[in-house]
């Protein structure tokens, strides 16, 4: 396996690990199964059909958390220990029988991207969810596993086009996620405040509330 071929490969599965674990070692284990592609000799214990079997099940299990409110947040919450854990472990596996230090530095940045995937796909739908409707997180969700899919086939079959992919999306996180985080803490400030738990909190900079007559309630500026 080429080089550029082998660095797409062991970062795209810990990029996907950290969206969804189950759909990448499936997909991985099938493609080796099925002659479809060679897997490096650490990955090669993905195409055992049990692997495969198991991932399957547990991918459908995620299927259908995934996609009710609330529910999608506790199975990320939960997934946090497993997700960026195993990510590491299958980046170092793909690097094969190398230099332990290129194994360790693969784990490492594996294990760091995943978290950076993981972090985004959680964070937002922390935020989605506090929309009333469910249909935002069935329609991210199928987003999400699709983007694994094609971006985990981009990284075996065009791995050059899928690291351009993969900085502009390091990129983009970059700049996301501190306005998810300061999101994020909005919400939650909101529930303990609506719990007795503190004052109203401000709204993340940005958004400003006008101040209302006393019978009425608050309305962001530019609103109806």
């Amino acid at each position: 396996m080429e080089t550029v071929q082998l660095i797409a490969l062991t970062m795209g599965v810990a990029w996907a690990s950290g969206i969804n674990l189950y759909a990448a070692i499936a997909m991985l284990g099938i493609l080796g199964a099925t002659g479809n592609m060679d897997l490096p000799p650490g990955l090669e214990v993905l195409q055992h059909p049990g692997v495969i079997l198991a991932a399957g099940f547990m991918y459908c299990v995620e299927f259908f958390a995934d996609k009710v409110p609330g529910v999608d947040t506790g199975w990320d919450t939960l997934h946090t220990f497993i997700r960026i854990p195993a990510a590491a472990i299958l980046a170092a596996s793909a690097v094969g029988d190398v230099d332990p230090a290129i194994t360790l530095m693969a784990g490492i940045l594996g294990g760091a991207l995943a978290a950076t995937s993981h972090t985004l796909k959680a964070g937002t739908r922390v935020l989605i969810n506090a929309s009333p409707e469910p249909f935002s997180n069935i329609g991210i969700s199928i987003a999400e596993d699709a983007l694994v899919l094609a971006g985990l086939a981009g990284a075996i079959y065009y791995p050059a086009w899928f690291l351009v992919f993969l900085a502009l999306f390091v990129a983009a996180a970059i700049w996301l996620l501190p306005k998810i985080w300061r999101g994020v803490k909005f919400l939650f400030a909101r529930l303990r405040a609506a719990f007795g738990g503190g004052a109203r909190p401000e709204p993340p900079r940005g958004l400003t509330l006008k101040r209302p007559p006393a019978d009425r309630r608050p309305q962001v500026e530019g609103g109806a």
